[in-house]
């Protein structure tokens, strides 16, 4: 099956100016109504992917673009991450819409997602 990147997420400390940023500049439609209050972006195309923001704090780190990718199994992922050298921010976890996720650093330092599809 491979494993393609599947959607993008951008951490921002003030997400809701980043997303009226966003759509007004690309036209990108936001929605928040959802059970994390997660900004999903629907980049209106059928040609690439959509994505999503977070907010994060003052103290959390700085702004950044995040890549995930659909992997088999998340736990297994993790643990190959490991291996290679990179390192575990968030270890796996259940999302409330039943997907799994993982937050890693890869060997350079920069933050990846693994997701599992429940479906």
């Amino acid at each position: 099956m491979g494993q393609p990147v599947v959607q993008f997420q951008i951490l921002a400390r003030n997400p809701d100016a980043l997303t009226a940023f966003y759509a007004a500049l690309l036209g990108w439609r936001v929605n928040a109504d959802n059970a994390m209050g997660y900004r999903t972006v629907d980049t209106g195309s059928d040609r690439g992917i959509n994505g999503g923001v977070w907010p994060i704090g003052p103290t959390e780190g700085h702004p950044l673009v995040q890549l995930f990718v659909e992997v088999d199994d998340v736990a297994a992922s993790v643990a190959k991450v490991e291996q290679l050298g990179g390192r575990i921010v968030i270890p796996p976890q259940a999302l409330p819409d039943g997907d799994r996720l993982a937050i890693v650093l890869d060997t350079e330092g920069l933050s990846l997602g693994l997701m599992q599809r429940s479906g």
